[in-house]
């Protein structure tokens, strides 16, 4: 029997990339899928290609995290077309200002307050118009997509990891204001995954030296690598999971800096 029969899933930001990754997983598994998504003709490309497949239903809503409205019609549309909620999995985030997204002293204030609104209130607000939804439903989980850039520093990308790090306590208040509710909240922290818009930045031969020296594992990862994390926090499977901030990135992040280099010295060589 597929894990997730009979549950109804909303995934934000599922027009592309680890959104349409999970969207897709999720279907497959047997749930019900509501692809939210700013971008709503990429989100219904998606949600034909799982309808085609026949792997199970799916429904396209337009949303946009800055605006409150839109967060709650996004938990009211699941709840009124299949009547509840079982998970959330907040992936949507805005990558549009990361080339301007600097240094401290030379960020643009427009582009820290925007980062803010749209990656971290509009999380905060999708998490907390779906909890009502989710406990009406008997409890269930919410899966809040994070990044690398929220667990170390940088030259750039200030706004946008400071908005993924205070996801990751978000999700530690959450578990533990709604946990005895038998509401979850976990926290997944992607590495490089390759995507359509990653795929020019990391993905050509030119690129794989310069990240090899750093990693772990003998690929980047895809899409699939989150859904499967995704699928096993809001599955029967994941229940005594709460709280939690999970790194999927190759190892990236499980190691110090004096390794580099001496990374490709392996048993036998």
């Amino acid at each position: 029997m597929a894990r997730l029969a009979g549950k109804i899933i909303v995934v934000t930001g599922a027009g592309t990339g680890i959104g349409a990754g999970i969207a897709r997983s999720a279907a497959r598994e047997g749930a019900r899928v509501l692809l939210a998504d700013i971008d709503a003709a990429a989100a219904a490309a998606v949600a034909v290609e799982i309808t085609d497949a026949g792997a199970g239903a799916a429904h396209v809503k337009h949303m946009d995290l800055s605006d409150e409205r839109s967060v709650r019609a996004m938990v009211d549309e699941a709840v009124d077309r299949w009547g509840g909620l079982h998970a959330i999995v907040n992936n949507a985030a805005d990558t549009s200002l990361t080339a301007r997204d600097l240094g401290i002293e030379t960020i643009d204030l427009e582009i820290w307050d925007r980062t803010m609104a749209v990656n971290l209130r509009g999380t905060m607000l999708a998490c907390r118009h779906a909890i009502p939804a989710l406990r009406a439903s008997g409890g269930g989980a919410i899966v809040n997509i994070a990044s690398g850039a929220a667990l170390r520093g940088g030259p750039g990308l200030t706004a946008y990891g400071v908005s993924k790090a205070a996801i990751v306590t978000l999700g530690q208040y959450i578990a533990a204001q709604h946990g005895h509710e038998g509401i979850r909240c976990n926290t997944i922290a992607p590495g490089i995954i390759l995507t359509p818009k990653t795929q020019d930045v990391f993905g050509s031969d030119e690129a794989w030296p310069r990240i090899m020296p750093h990693m772990l594992s003998p690929r980047l990862g895809v899409p699939e690598d989150i859904a499967a994390a995704v699928l096993w926090l809001v599955s029967a499977e994941g229940a005594y999971v709460n709280g939690q901030c999970i790194s999927i990135d190759g190892g990236q992040m499980s190691h110090q800096n004096t390794l580099i280099g001496a990374v490709s010295i392996r048993p036998g060589e």
